[in-house]
């Protein structure tokens, strides 16, 4: 199977990322833009919630551990908002934790990812809730 290019009758995805870490940022750009989607990034939470707003994604990257306000928090303000409800968060985190995992699916987070990730996990997961979403 090839991730590097969506089928043609599949546009690619407008996804979010949100994440404190310049290099993560970067990283999850080139990944998902090699990959075929439109990206944009967010360097915290209140950034992300005007972008949010502006860009109307269809999936969202998020950290965890953020300065201000945190990927929780994000997340459960956005999940908030009967226009974004819909939309899949996946949280981004460097812990593992089975804390982290459930406490990201009470703010409504649909998945968790852990980094650092590769090209292929980003991908997947963007296939993955694409087809659920669709």
């Amino acid at each position: 199977m090839d991730l590097e290019v969506p089928d043609a009758g599949s546009p690619g995805a407008k996804v979010l990322v949100i994440d404190d870490s310049n290099t993560i940022r970067r990283s999850a750009e080139i990944f998902l833009r090699q990959g075929g989607h439109e990206v944009v990034l967010a360097e915290d939470g209140f950034d992300a919630l005007a972008k949010v707003n502006d860009h109307d994604p269809e999936l969202i990257f998020c950290d965890i551990l953020m300065p201000r306000l945190d990927g929780y928090q994000t997340c459960a303000i956005i999940k908030r908002n009967p226009r974004f409800a819909h939309v899949p968060v996946i949280m981004l985190s460097s812990k593992d934790g089975l804390f982290d995992k459930a406490r990201g699916r009470m703010v409504g987070a649909q998945d968790y990812l852990t980094k650092p990730f590769t090209k292929e996990q980003l991908l997947r997961a963007v296939d993955a809730f694409r087809r659920v979403a669709g």
